[in-house]
């Protein structure tokens, strides 16, 4: 190990590439005659949407490690390019198992139906609330199977979008100082601070994922909802422990091999497993994510409810001082983004993939950022309102003092 470590000859190097092309060049092929397929059965575009942009993820996996590897200079950009939607393909998928339940409005009407309905499964406790696992139980209240669950697995997806997209380009700007070492786990780099929060942000997303899959696996079994969920997290759960894995095993204490080469080793090494692993990748999502699914055209969604005209998207539930009347209307508004004709043009296809799914994403970021800030801005008005509680308390005491000076 030490000598791969510290010796990396040419004819090593161009075989590994060489072998990582030609995983490549499968991945991509499988990858773009599936998104193809989907785009040219444009169908669906409430779920197709979010589908391509799970199966995007195969493409954009393999040309940033293939890049990496054949040019180690510009690896950071391409890791940054690869977490970034890393994030927003968890977000998709979340996004796509809501719209083969109709929607946000359908979806929360579900979850509330099972709440109302009793307990089906062994982490529902009581009528209406789900219990965590040991020692989330200790550490987390039970979740009220409704609009409150929804809301809860929804900002859990979406705040590892954003975290890793903040955590990539922080990754970024350290490593133009110097201090980010990247695979290096030293308490002065910026590196293990920031696996640590991203192992915490991705962890609890998936945690989120698991919950709301838990809840509503049978709703979705006309989709057979497991073996895409299987695939889905396998690529994002295994990408990311693998390259931890890689990271101590080459660091100092693991291995003899000087920092410099560990890095450069550790580095290759992830993108070449990578590449061979999207060709796996590409070749399950085309069994799993088949086109066939949407080359008819569709008046009922898949898990048998009507697809509905508009949806009510979780910023309006959170709206309490509009009607539902105004909440939908302005949504219809706001989101009248799906094409409404099926058999659509590809370019038209792209422009709602990107611009309208684009929209739906902004809008979510919003939300998950104002339910962030909400408590702070109420502990500190919370704080505020102590620390005035105490000063006036305490000038109440100096003249109560100074009254019974007088007196005597």
């Amino acid at each position: 190990m030490e000598l791969m470590l510290s010796i990396n000859p040419p004819s090593i190097r161009l075989s590994a590439v060489g072998i990582a092309g030609v995983f490549a060049s499968i991945a991509l092929c499988l990858s773009f005659f599936l998104l193809f397929q989907h785009l040219t059965n444009y169908n669906d575009p409430k779920e197709q949407k979010w589908l391509i942009g799970v199966i995007f993820m195969v493409p954009v996996y393999t040309v940033s490690s293939f890049l990496s590897l054949w040019n180690p200079d510009i690896s950071m950009e391409c890791d940054i390019l690869r977490n970034c939607y890393e994030a927003f393909a968890l977000y998709s998928f979340g996004n796509y198992l809501i719209e083969c339940l109709g929607g946000e409005r359908q979806t929360v009407e579900f979850l509330e139906r099972q709440g109302s309905s009793g307990a089906h499964t062994p982490l529902l406790k009581g009528k209406a609330t789900i219990r965590h696992p040991f020692p989330l139980q200790f550490l987390i209240r039970p979740w009220s199977l409704g609009i409150d669950f929804f809301k809860v697995t929804k900002f859990g997806i979406v705040q590892y979008m954003i975290v890793k997209t903040f955590s990539a380009f922080l990754a970024m700007l350290l490593e133009l100082f110097g201090v980010y070492g990247d695979g290096e786990f030293r308490w002065y780099y910026g590196y293990p601070y920031l696996t640590v929060i991203l192992n915490f942000s991705q962890t609890w997303a998936l945690y989120c994922l698991v919950q709301f899959y838990t809840i509503t696996h049978e709703e979705l079994a006309p989709i057979k909802p497991l073996a895409k969920f299987v695939c889905f997290k396998a690529i994002v759960f295994a990408t990311w422990w693998q390259g931890v894995g890689i990271a101590l095993f080459v660091s100092p204490g693991f291995t003899s091999g000087h920092p410099p080469g560990s890095v450069k080793f550790q580095s290759s090494l992830q993108n070449f497993i990578i590449c061979v692993e999207m060709a796996i990748a590409a070749v399950a999502h085309v069994r799993v994510f088949p086109a066939s699914t949407y080359q008819s055209v569709r008046t009922q969604n898949r898990v048998g409810n009507s697809v509905p005209s508009n949806f009510l998207p979780v910023e309006s539930l959170l709206d309490e001082g509009k009607t539902q009347e105004e909440k939908e209307s302005g949504l219809e508004q706001l989101f009248h983004s799906d094409i409404d004709n099926v058999g659509t043009s590809l370019k038209e296809s792209v422009q709602d993939v990107v611009f309208k799914g684009g929209g739906h994403v902004v809008q979510d970021v919003k939300i998950t950022m104002s339910q962030a800030v909400e408590p702070v801005e109420k502990g500190i008005t919370k704080i505020n309102e102590t620390l005035h509680q105490f000063s006036w308390g305490t000038k109440l005491s100096g003249e109560e003092r100074n009254e019974e000076a007088r007196e005597q």
